[in-house]
Protein backbone atom coordinates (compact mmCIF):
# COMPACT_ATOMS: atom_id res chain seq x y z
CA UNK A 1 0.00 0.00 0.00
CA UNK A 2 2.84 2.74 0.94
CA UNK A 3 4.47 1.54 -2.08
CA UNK A 4 1.65 2.43 -4.27
CA UNK A 5 1.21 5.93 -2.55
CA UNK A 6 4.95 6.46 -3.48
CA UNK A 7 4.70 5.32 -6.67
CA UNK A 8 1.55 7.50 -7.01
CA UNK A 9 3.26 10.80 -5.51
CA UNK A 10 6.41 10.49 -8.09
CA UNK A 11 4.37 9.57 -10.81
CA UNK A 12 2.11 12.75 -9.99
CA UNK A 13 4.67 15.38 -8.79
CA UNK A 14 6.66 16.05 -12.31
CA UNK A 15 2.42 16.41 -13.35
CA UNK A 16 1.91 18.84 -10.81
CA UNK A 17 5.53 20.94 -11.84
CA UNK A 18 4.14 21.12 -15.41
CA UNK A 19 0.98 22.49 -14.21
CA UNK A 20 2.10 26.31 -13.67
CA UNK A 21 -0.81 29.21 -13.66
CA UNK A 22 0.06 32.06 -16.02
CA UNK A 23 -1.84 35.22 -15.95
CA UNK A 24 -2.77 38.34 -17.94
CA UNK A 25 -4.18 41.88 -17.35
CA UNK A 26 -4.20 44.91 -19.31
CA UNK A 27 -1.51 47.66 -18.14
CA UNK A 28 -2.87 50.52 -20.07
CA UNK A 29 -6.29 50.25 -18.32
CA UNK A 30 -4.92 50.09 -15.14
CA UNK A 31 -2.23 52.82 -15.74
CA UNK A 32 -4.84 55.33 -17.18
CA UNK A 33 -6.90 55.01 -14.33
CA UNK A 34 -4.32 55.06 -11.67
CA UNK A 35 -4.95 58.74 -9.76
CA UNK A 36 -1.43 58.87 -9.68
CA UNK A 37 -1.61 58.90 -13.49
CA UNK A 38 -3.91 61.53 -13.86
CA UNK A 39 -2.37 63.65 -11.41
CA UNK A 40 0.81 63.73 -13.72
CA UNK A 41 -0.87 64.29 -16.79
CA UNK A 42 -2.16 67.65 -15.13
CA UNK A 43 0.75 68.16 -14.01
CA UNK A 44 3.23 67.47 -17.68
CA UNK A 45 -0.20 69.41 -19.10
CA UNK A 46 0.73 72.55 -16.84
CA UNK A 47 3.97 72.53 -17.94
CA UNK A 48 3.54 71.84 -21.23
CA UNK A 49 1.22 75.04 -21.28
CA UNK A 50 3.83 77.54 -19.52
CA UNK A 51 6.33 76.41 -21.92
CA UNK A 52 4.00 76.76 -24.96
CA UNK A 53 3.44 80.36 -23.30
CA UNK A 54 7.00 81.34 -23.42
CA UNK A 55 7.82 79.98 -26.62
CA UNK A 56 4.59 81.97 -28.14
CA UNK A 57 5.87 84.94 -26.99
CA UNK A 58 9.07 84.56 -27.90
CA UNK A 59 8.10 83.96 -31.68
CA UNK A 60 5.46 87.52 -31.23
CA UNK A 61 8.43 89.24 -30.50
CA UNK A 62 10.35 87.66 -33.25
CA UNK A 63 7.59 88.26 -35.94
CA UNK A 64 7.00 91.82 -34.62
CA UNK A 65 11.04 92.26 -34.69
CA UNK A 66 11.08 90.88 -38.53
CA UNK A 67 8.29 92.80 -39.57
CA UNK A 68 9.66 96.44 -38.54
CA UNK A 69 13.04 95.41 -40.05
CA UNK A 70 11.47 94.50 -42.93
CA UNK A 71 9.11 98.13 -42.83
CA UNK A 72 12.01 99.87 -42.23
CA UNK A 73 15.19 97.97 -43.69
CA UNK A 74 15.46 100.56 -46.73
CA UNK A 75 15.80 103.47 -44.50
CA UNK A 76 18.02 102.40 -41.70
CA UNK A 77 21.69 103.18 -41.56
CA UNK A 78 23.93 100.23 -42.54
CA UNK A 79 25.14 99.82 -39.01
CA UNK A 80 21.71 99.99 -37.35
CA UNK A 81 20.42 97.63 -40.34
CA UNK A 82 23.49 94.72 -39.28
CA UNK A 83 22.87 95.34 -35.57
CA UNK A 84 18.97 94.42 -35.83
CA UNK A 85 19.57 91.55 -38.23
CA UNK A 86 21.61 90.30 -35.87
CA UNK A 87 19.76 90.69 -33.15
CA UNK A 88 16.86 89.36 -34.67
CA UNK A 89 19.30 86.26 -35.76
CA UNK A 90 20.28 85.83 -31.89
CA UNK A 91 16.70 85.89 -31.58
CA UNK A 92 16.01 83.02 -33.43
CA UNK A 93 18.68 81.01 -32.17
CA UNK A 94 17.14 82.06 -28.62
CA UNK A 95 13.81 80.25 -29.99
CA UNK A 96 15.27 76.99 -31.21
CA UNK A 97 17.54 76.53 -27.97
CA UNK A 98 14.47 77.41 -25.88
CA UNK A 99 12.28 75.34 -28.05
CA UNK A 100 15.15 72.22 -27.47
CA UNK A 101 15.88 72.67 -23.73
CA UNK A 102 11.49 72.77 -23.13
CA UNK A 103 11.51 69.83 -24.91
CA UNK A 104 14.02 68.68 -22.55
CA UNK A 105 12.43 69.77 -19.47
CA UNK A 106 9.26 68.45 -20.36
CA UNK A 107 10.92 64.50 -21.15
CA UNK A 108 12.45 64.82 -17.68
CA UNK A 109 10.09 66.04 -16.11
CA UNK A 110 7.52 62.93 -17.54
CA UNK A 111 10.18 60.35 -16.53
CA UNK A 112 10.48 61.61 -12.78
CA UNK A 113 6.36 61.63 -12.66
CA UNK A 114 6.11 58.42 -14.17
CA UNK A 115 8.88 56.26 -12.76
CA UNK A 116 7.17 55.93 -9.49
CA UNK A 117 3.90 55.09 -10.85
CA UNK A 118 5.13 52.29 -12.83
CA UNK A 119 7.40 50.96 -10.08
CA UNK A 120 3.72 50.90 -7.81
CA UNK A 121 2.44 49.41 -10.33
CA UNK A 122 5.09 46.53 -11.09
CA UNK A 123 5.05 45.88 -7.36
CA UNK A 124 0.81 45.23 -7.50
CA UNK A 125 1.18 42.67 -10.37
CA UNK A 126 4.63 41.11 -8.43
CA UNK A 127 2.37 41.00 -5.06
CA UNK A 128 -0.65 39.50 -7.35
CA UNK A 129 1.98 37.23 -8.53
CA UNK A 130 2.75 35.84 -5.69
CA UNK A 131 -0.26 35.92 -3.32
CA UNK A 132 -2.21 33.44 -6.67
CA UNK A 133 0.87 31.51 -6.87
CA UNK A 134 1.07 32.49 -10.64
CA UNK A 135 4.61 31.70 -12.68
CA UNK A 136 4.31 34.61 -15.29
CA UNK A 137 1.74 37.37 -16.21
CA UNK A 138 1.37 38.81 -19.28
CA UNK A 139 0.58 42.15 -20.39
CA UNK A 140 -1.90 42.02 -22.88
CA UNK A 141 -2.06 45.71 -23.62
CA UNK A 142 1.13 45.49 -26.00
CA UNK A 143 0.50 42.77 -28.79
CA UNK A 144 4.35 42.90 -29.98
CA UNK A 145 5.20 41.59 -26.26
CA UNK A 146 2.60 38.68 -26.16
CA UNK A 147 1.56 36.67 -29.24
CA UNK A 148 -0.73 34.54 -28.14
CA UNK A 149 -2.72 33.15 -24.80
CA UNK A 150 -5.41 30.93 -23.96
CA UNK A 151 -7.77 32.85 -21.63
CA UNK A 152 -9.04 29.39 -20.38
CA UNK A 153 -5.73 28.74 -19.20
CA UNK A 154 -4.83 32.11 -18.22
CA UNK A 155 -6.50 34.16 -15.16
CA UNK A 156 -7.20 37.48 -15.83
CA UNK A 157 -5.61 39.23 -12.70
CA UNK A 158 -6.79 42.85 -13.94
CA UNK A 159 -9.44 42.95 -10.78
CA UNK A 160 -6.87 41.83 -8.94
CA UNK A 161 -3.97 44.22 -9.69
CA UNK A 162 -6.91 47.31 -9.37
CA UNK A 163 -7.77 46.28 -6.02
CA UNK A 164 -4.84 45.52 -4.81
CA UNK A 165 -3.35 49.67 -6.30
CA UNK A 166 -6.82 50.48 -4.30
CA UNK A 167 -8.48 51.20 -8.00
CA UNK A 168 -12.27 50.64 -8.49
Amino acid sequence: MFKKIVLTLCLLLPMMAFAQEFGYFNRNEVFQSMPETQEAIKKLDQLAKTLEDELLMLRTEYQKKGSDFVAQRDSLPESIRVRRMTEIQELEQRIQAFYQSSQEDLNKKEQELIQPINEKLVAAVKAVGDEQGLVYIFDISTPSTLMYYSPSKCKDVTAAIRTKLGLK
